[in-house]
């Protein structure tokens, strides 16, 4: 079975469609399966569910989607730096189903291994545990969290091989693991592609088993989410 794509737009091509829950991984700017995320983009694919940590920033991944109003909600735990995001929200144009960082990777680990629900104090008395079961256990008062899966997860790596396995660094590591199995389609992204074997098996972080597609992208893409400079004396 070949899993190797020329580009990212056919790499996608037959996954998408309106209405659809979509999985984004990464980490701020960490991490984002832009070239994955730009294809859904120009798709026009429309009244999409995302679930993402968050939307990246403005005009970059996700939040390209967001100014083409793609996005219909988005199921989250950090705003960032996206000013769209947050304007489109409080004007009431985005549903946001907010979540504790932890929660959300939680929720979407348990998706992944078939877990339909969980239980944990985080939230507990927050307005994240608005309109949800709460139960005891010892004393202790707990929130029923549901599990998360999508119809499709884009996920970026460091290095990946032909039959899918992949290697995330650093900062990647946050999200995308877990998104890569928790979807019917999981699409990859690599900044190194390597013929299969070539992968130290030690060093795989996802079994090339969860992953149906992988397109090799430009390593040097790289942005930097916020700048600070200071004038020399």
């Amino acid at each position: 079975m070949n899993k190797v794509y020329p580009d990212a737009k056919s790499a996608l091509e037959g996954t998408l469609r309106d209405g659809m829950t979509i999985m984004s991984g990464g980490f701020g700017l960490c991490g984002i399966a832009e070239s994955l995320a730009n294809a859904i983009c120009d798709s026009g694919v429309k009244n999409l569910t995302v679930i993402s940590n968050n939307a990246a920033v403005d005009g970059i991944g996700l939040g390209r989607m967001l100014e083409s109003k793609q996005i219909k909600k988005m199921i989250s735990s950090y705003v960032g730096e996206n000013k769209t995001f947050a304007q489109m929200f409080l004007a009431g144009e985005l549903e946001l189903e907010f979540n504790p960082q932890g929660t959300l990777a939680e929720r979407i680990r348990a998706g992944g291994a078939g877990i339909p629900a969980f239980y944990t104090k985080t939230g507990v008395g927050t307005l994240a545990a608005e309109g949800k079961e709460l139960k005891e256990f010892d004393g202790e008062t707990y929130v029923m969290e549901r599990g998360l899966f999508a119809d499709l997860s884009i996920i970026h790596a460091w290095k990946g091989d032909t039959a899918g396995n992949l290697i995330y660094r650093k900062t990647a590591r946050n999200f995308n693991p877990m998104m890569a199995t928790a979807s019917r389609m999981t699409v990859a992204e690599v900044e190194h592609l390597v013929p299969a074997g070539e992968l130290d098996p030690d060093q795989i972080h996802t079994p090339g088993i969860f992953v149906k597609r992988i397109v090799a992208v430009d390593p040097k893409l790289k942005h930097i989410e916020q700048r600070t400079v200071r004038k020399r004396a």
